[in-house]
């Protein structure tokens, strides 16, 4: 006789499906969680990360007794032994019935043997602690969850050292009425679900989830395989991982919490583990904050970033794009260039992948009291999607916070490999990264305090409101923006008269993270947007050009670290400021004059560490003439071959600066501590060194060979020169705006003019 079911009809939810086909659309604007404050005040934006981030898996998740209890004995615990479609209890507080096994009290129950096609079922009035140890156990429902949690006050499933178990649900459920829709995953329990011990499981979910707890779920050890038609792992108010072997298939997201009603629960936290995702959707999603201490990670989601939509940058006349006019050039640029996109630029990827689990199938009710439901590879996918629509397919994504304290991450991910609609913090790690949009995004503040990251293909590299680079090792490959400072409140020209105080030193960023725009620790600098706009129009837009936006207050700091970046678009683009204290950066920028090496709307302040960039020369930036260090801007008459070394030395013949650029270009920019204002310097092109290059830049060896191209006198703490000696910087070239800037035709950047105004003092080969 087969079993009767107290569980109701599925019932689908329709959630709205977010477009990845914008390249470059705005985020969240103001966030009201606990860790992040964004607030408008006059006409200051201000991003803060207030509270610790370093938080950790143990200041997440409490432990008790029962949680890590793997021990058990025959003398005290009910034997369930299954054989086909039938069961034979041994002891107390559990009866076998119509081809299931009903658990009404708590303790300590041993599964052995083999359900074909039944279910364990725990309804525990009391809510005690069941205690299920699987001990060769293969349990299998046709039409419903296999083991079914209706009520206890935690269930705790033990993997028995040696064993192999499987759990396993059928395509299609039969419910009793249509009033409910759960069970729906193959391990389903109501109570907090924890799995421990030694074993091996794997578990086939079928009709949706493969294990789903509607309270905590907490894996403490074990081999875990799960195969789903939707989500892998989902626990409401938490899931929390402290060590294991997980492996995961799945059509939605792999590992999910969903509380979305509590701040203080709907998150994801894992202190260790070796975790294999692919998924459909997100890889591992937290409804609030996603902390990983540890842990060895693989993670491919949608196929990879193989199957990324095109990303169109809008062009001149959108918001996107910015308008023609306001680089700043020097007047002597050589040859002028010819508009023409670089011949090394990344392809951009296809959209030759499907959208896992995008096609959805109503569920046929029948007139009868038994209602069947059928498997919905994505039951949250509207079956109305349009073509502009995806779902997300990110491998790490937090609804609030994403705080990464260690592991080693292997990802390809459709969607951006890690993103938070709030803050990002990276306090150590090793990363290798593909990714089909942007490596790393925060809506918010992005802070780095360590790490090797790698970020060998993305749309854009590093992207948030606020970006910190305190220390680590990143690489970033992008084909458009390296790293983009953008989002966030914006500014309209009117209202950009705003002082801000920038973040320029880190105080044990690991601990505490204090990064704002209105109130950090560190160097003053006061931007005054509404004079630099007006100057920018002036001199800057092209024929028929019209005034653009404003310097918004997005701002990108560098305090430490080392950064190398070869981008498309703009090598290091903010839609604010730029600020430099220490650090090394190394940005192989576009070879199209339509986007610059260095791009940014408010100033770029250098105070220590070294910068060398090299790109086109249409979009060309220094750094700004407020800055304390010394900076050459250099401007080849003609563009230079990829891999032809730039070589700087002062007049006894020191090195400044050694550099083979990775691609084609015609402007470089170099700073260092080693340059004085008042410094005599030549410059050559070709030649070799002796010396091993990192990253294509020279530190020891000797340079050779090369032919002069210039001998100058700098006079300026922003010398910009080219084949003639020094010259003045100004903006009559221009290009379109990068980034998320706004305007129309003309002036869309407003750049902050640097440089010298002396005239061409220096001497070329053909003098001597």
């Amino acid at each position: 006789m087969k079993k009767n079911m107290i569980t109701g009809s599925k019932l689908w939810s329709i959630a709205m499906i977010t477009s990845l086909l914008a390249a470059c659309s705005s985020p969240a604007t103001t966030s009201t969680t606990a860790n992040a404050a964004t607030s408008t005040t006059g006409t200051t934006k201000t991003v803060s990360v207030s509270e610790q981030t370093s938080v950790k898996y143990a200041d997440l998740v409490s432990l008790d007794a029962d949680d890590t209890n793997i021990s058990w004995s025959e003398a005290d615990s009910t034997a369930i032994k299954l054989n086909g479609t039938t069961a034979t209890v041994t002891g107390s507080g559990a009866k076998a019935a119509n081809g299931s096994v009903t658990i009404s009290e708590a303790g300590t129950y041993v599964l052995s043997g083999e359900l074909t096609d039944g279910q364990i079922v725990v309804n525990v009035a009391d809510k005690g602690t069941v205690h299920l140890v699987l001990n060769g156990a293969t349990i299998h429902d046709n039409d419903s969850a296999a083991i079914y949690i209706q009520k206890a006050g935690k269930a705790v499933i033990t993997l028995e050292k040696g064993t192999k178990n499987n759990i396993s649900d059928g395509k299609t459920y039969v419910y009793a009425d249509a009033t409910t829709d759960e069970p729906d995953a193959a391990i389903f329990s109501k109570a907090d679900l924890t799995f421990n011990g030694a074993g091996q499981l794997t578990v086939t979910g079928n009709y949706n989830e493969g294990i789903t707890s509607k309270d905590d779920l907490k894996v403490i050890s074990g081999t875990i395989s799960v195969i789903a038609a939707d989500d892998g792992i989902k626990g409401k108010d938490m899931v929390a991982i402290q060590a294991g072997t997980i492996t995961i298939q799945a059509e939605g997201d792999g590992i999910k919490s969903t509380n979305d009603t509590d701040t203080t629960k709907g998150f994801v936290a894992i202190a260790g583990g070796t975790f294999d995702i692919q998924s459909g959707n997100d890889g591992i999603q937290a409804e609030t904050a996603l902390v990983t201490d540890g842990g060895t990670y693989t993670i491919v989601t949608a196929g990879g970033s193989a199957n990324a939509p095109a990303k169109v940058e809008e062009g001149p006349f959108g918001g996107g794009g910015g308008g023609w006019g306001g680089g700043t050039p020097p007047t002597d640029m050589g040859t002028p260039p010819d508009g023409e996109p670089p011949a090394d630029m990344p392809e951009m990827p296809n959209n030759s992948g499907t959208n896992a689990g995008a096609n959805t199938n109503d569920a046929a009710a029948s007139n009868s009291a038994n209602v069947t439901a059928t498997t919905d590879n994505n039951a949250d996918a509207d079956t109305a999607t349009t073509a502009t629509e995806s779902t997300s397919a990110k491998a790490l994504k937090a609804g609030t916070d994403l705080t990464v304290n260690g592991g080693t991450y292997t990802i390809d991910s459709m969607d951006d490999s890690l993103h938070s609609n709030n803050n990002v913090t990276v306090n150590d790690g090793t990363f290798n990264i593909e990714s089909g949009d942007d490596g790393i995004h925060a809506d918010q503040a992005l802070t780095i305090n360590g790490g090797t990251i790698m970020i060998a293909k993305s749309y854009e590299g590093l992207e948030g409101a606020i970006i910190t680079l305190n220390d680590g090792d990143v690489d970033v490959t992008a084909s458009d923006d390296g790293v983009n400072a953008a989002g966030g409140e914006t500014e309209t020209a009117a209202n950009t008269a705003a002082s801000t105080d920038n973040a320029t030193t880190a105080t044990d960023a690991t601990t505490t993270s204090n990064i704002s725009v209105t109130e950090t620790t560190g160097t003053t600098s006061t931007t005054d947007q509404v004079s630099q706009g007006t100057t920018a129009n002036q001199q800057g837009r092209g024929p028929g050009g019209m005034g653009g936006a404003a310097a918004s207050n997005n701002e990108f700091h560098i305090n430490g670290g080392t950064l190398t970046v070869n981008a498309g678009g703009d090598g290091l683009d903010s839609n604010g400021s730029i600020n430099m204290t220490g650090g090394t950066v190394i940005v192989n920028g576009p070879t199209d004059s339509g986007n610059g090496a260095l791009d940014y709307d408010g100033t770029f302040e250098i105070s220590g560490g070294y910068l060398v960039a090299a790109g086109s020369s249409g979009m060309a930036q220094g750094t700004s003439d407020a800055s304390t260090q010394n900076t050459i801007v250099m401007t080849f008459p003609a563009t230079q071959k990829a891999g032809t070394l730039v070589h700087v030395q002062d007049s006894e013949g020191n090195n400044i600066l050694t550099f083979a650029p990775a691609k084609d270009y015609q402007t470089v920019v170099v700073s260092s501590p080693d340059l004085a204002k008042d410094g005599s310097y030549v410059v050559y092109s070709g030649g070799t060194s002796t010396g091993k290059a990192v990253d294509g830049l020279y530190t020891d060896g000797t340079y050779s060979g090369g032919t002069q191209v210039v001998a100058f006198q700098s006079t300026s703490n922003v010398t910009w020169v080219n084949e003639s000696g020094v010259t003045t910087a100004n903006s009559g070239m221009g290009g379109p705006g990068g980034g998320r800037g706004q305007g129309g035709f003309g002036g869309g950047r407003n750049r902050t003019q640097s440089g010298t105004t002396s005239e061409s003092t220096g001497t070329t080969d053909s003098e001597k």
